[in-house]
């Protein structure tokens, strides 16, 4: 009994030691991860209004209160922030790599930023191209965040216009034929163009052509359509002699 229970002594000093081993180790892993700091503000519209609203029988100034409409994402949700009262934010515990930083407001676009924190603890910061990832455009740091456009989330409608009556097809259809109907005889009393129109060689209509009745009839028929008759040569001659 005596040599079993100091095997089972034994065996549990030894697990103990490594299980004291493997957390020290953990513990000197995570000292030596540095975690970092990404701060910056955020500027409110220029027209952001404060503007009044009721709620619970209660009156809001939402203008003053701009911050609680606005977060900071980064990396798509992956740490997220929120503004302080003077719009500035810190988001902590963040090791070192690149990183998306996007502004969430329901009512302005911001544009996003990425910074950089290399291992040694340096920020940079660029705005994000994702059409020409080479191109590096470097921005200050803290960041200064300010609202490039307003959302639109609805169309405004079209005003009325004297131009979109004017070229509708209903009055091109009406204009133009009385506006042929005056301006044509005044062009063709004009002289020079009668001298062009005369000038112009019109083609000359062959007569042999049949009739289209006269086709009809002889192709449900079966008979061949009657020639017309030709002007004899001797006619001819003798109007040219008179």
């Amino acid at each position: 009994m005596t040599l079993k229970m100091i095997l089972i002594f034994g065996l549990l000093f030894i697990l103990i030691n490594m299980i004291k081993t493997e957390t020290v180790i953990q513990d000197e892993i995570v000292e030596e991860i540095n975690l970092y700091t990404i701060e910056g503000k955020v500027y409110p519209p220029d027209n952001y209004a404060a503007l009044n609203y009721n709620d619970n029988a209660e009156t809001v100034r939402r203008g003053s209160k701009w911050q609680i409409d606005t977060s900071i994402s980064i990396n798509g949700g992956e740490y997220k922030g929120f503004l302080r009262e003077d719009g500035s934010f810190i988001i902590s515990g963040i090791p070192s790599g690149s990183y998306v930083v996007e502004i969430d407001n329901a009512d302005y676009f911001y544009e996003a930023v990425r910074v950089e924190i290399n291992p040694k603890g340096k920020f940079r910061a660029r705005k994000v191209n994702y059409i020409q990832p080479s191109q590096v455009i470097q921005v200050p740091y803290p960041l200064k965040l300010k609202p490039l456009t307003k959302y639109q989330y609805f169309q405004t409608r079209e005003q009325w216009k004297i131009t979109d009556f004017l070229f509708s097809p209903m009055v091109l259809m009406m204009i133009l034929p009385l506006f042929l109907l005056l301006v044509l005889p005044k062009m063709i009393n004009d002289p020079e163009t009668k001298k062009e129109l005369e000038s112009i060689s019109f083609p000359k209509i062959n007569n042999d052509m049949p009739e289209i009745s006269e086709m009809i009839t002889s192709f449900f028929t079966g008979a061949k359509p009657p020639e017309k008759p030709k002007p004899s040569t001797s006619n001819k001659q003798n109007k040219k002699r008179n």
